[in-house]
């Protein structure tokens, strides 16, 4: 669950950059509105290694210069002054800056979906649809084995509902990758549990 900061003006991006969160945590941006970020289970963490971990060495092998980045700042396409989300991890192969603070160009970002603020998350995940760099997005059950995907249209349309993984491979096509979904779940509880 995140937590509001009680303010009476709404920050800007510009602002919100060089402001001092306080408790030191990991801080989004909504609507202009400075929201603490729970910290993540052991479930989840492990889950996000592991996405980290599959995608990141499927990068290396094709030898593309493109890099999986956990916990990336992205600036989503609407009311961009006043918004800045941290997806659980991003795939971008645009060039590494050394003073970014935002994943340039994303072009695959995932969610792991937590069951403490599922409404949340989706709220991201649909906000995600509006950076034009960003082909897929996949969202993977904690709770459960399972995951959906969201692939952007050839006419650069979003479908209406995400495609339901329960079983079977998770496919991401603009970076070429492929693994078995029960692959997502090594470490944990649930790598022997049934799909949900």
């Amino acid at each position: 669950m995140s937590a509001a900061l009680q303010s009476p003006e709404l920050m800007l991006l510009d602002e919100f950059l060089v402001w001092d969160a306080p408790d030191g945590g990991r801080w989004q941006l909504v609507d202009g509105e400075p929201r603490a970020m729970a910290p993540a289970s052991e479930v989840h963490g492990a889950m996000q290694s592991e996405l980290g971990r599959l995608i990141g060495n499927h990068l290396a092998a094709a030898g593309r210069r493109c890099r999986a980045v956990a916990n990336p700042g992205v600036r989503i396409g609407i009311r961009s002054d006043s918004n800045y989300r941290i997806p659980d991890l991003g795939v971008t192969c645009a060039p590494s800056v050394p003073e970014n603070v935002m994943m340039p160009d994303p072009l695959v970002l995932i969610e792991i979906l937590s069951p403490s603020n599922p409404a949340e998350t989706w709220i991201n995940v649909w906000a995600y649809l509006t950076i034009p760099t960003v082909h897929e997005v996949l969202v993977v059950r904690s709770d459960v084995v399972g995951a959906q995907l969201l692939r952007r249209n050839p006419d650069g349309s979003w479908p209406q509902v995400p495609l339901v993984i329960d079983s079977g491979d998770v496919t991401l096509d603009s970076i070429g990758f492929r693994t078995p979904l029960t692959a997502l779940y090594t470490g944990t509880w649930l790598a022997d549990a049934e799909p949900g």
